[in-house]
């Protein structure tokens, strides 16, 4: 199920278990998990994209082997809040995949989170290859991380 409103995808969430967030690229696929408790997100891994078929299936595998309850997609807004194409073609992977996986899904505004994870990079003294091998799944981990403070400030509320 996708929830386009952030509470309403808190509020289809079990209260345990791990979570999901994906930096959908046009080449890659940043993946990131949180632990059971969902304080802390750390960055997995990178997919490298083919056909949506085969995309789904390594996410799936992903998703099932760690028993994710639930899925956070980066969202790229544009600078003034928008929506452009690729906006539009996370929403299409998050309808297509939902015919795949039942479990709830929902997006978080990802702007900068690119940026973010570049300067952690950065200041840790990656190589730029090492950057570019790790850097969708360290945005990945910085989308998810937004999202898992919001769910704990929810809960607090």
């Amino acid at each position: 199920m996708i929830f386009d409103a952030f509470e309403e995808f808190a509020g289809a969430l079990p209260r345990a278990g791990a979570l999901a967030g994906l930096d959908l690229g046009t080449k890659t696929i940043g993946v990131a998990v949180s632990d059971g408790l969902r304080s802390v997100a750390t960055p997995l891994e990178t997919v490298k994209r083919k056909k949506f078929t085969q995309d789904a299936e390594a996410l799936l595998e992903i998703l099932n082997k760690r028993s994710i309850c639930g899925l956070v997609l980066g969202l790229p807004r544009n600078m003034d809040g928008t929506e452009g194409p690729r906006a539009q073609s996370t929403r299409a992977f998050a309808r297509n995949l939902s015919r795949l996986w039942e479990g709830p899904m929902g997006f978080w505004d990802e702007r900068l989170s690119t940026v973010a994870a570049e300067r952690a990079l950065l200041e840790a003294d990656t190589s730029r290859a090492r950057r570019a091998e790790v850097i969708d799944h360290v945005a990945a981990g910085y989308i998810l991380q937004g999202a898992l403070d919001r769910l704990a400030y929810l809960g607090r509320a």
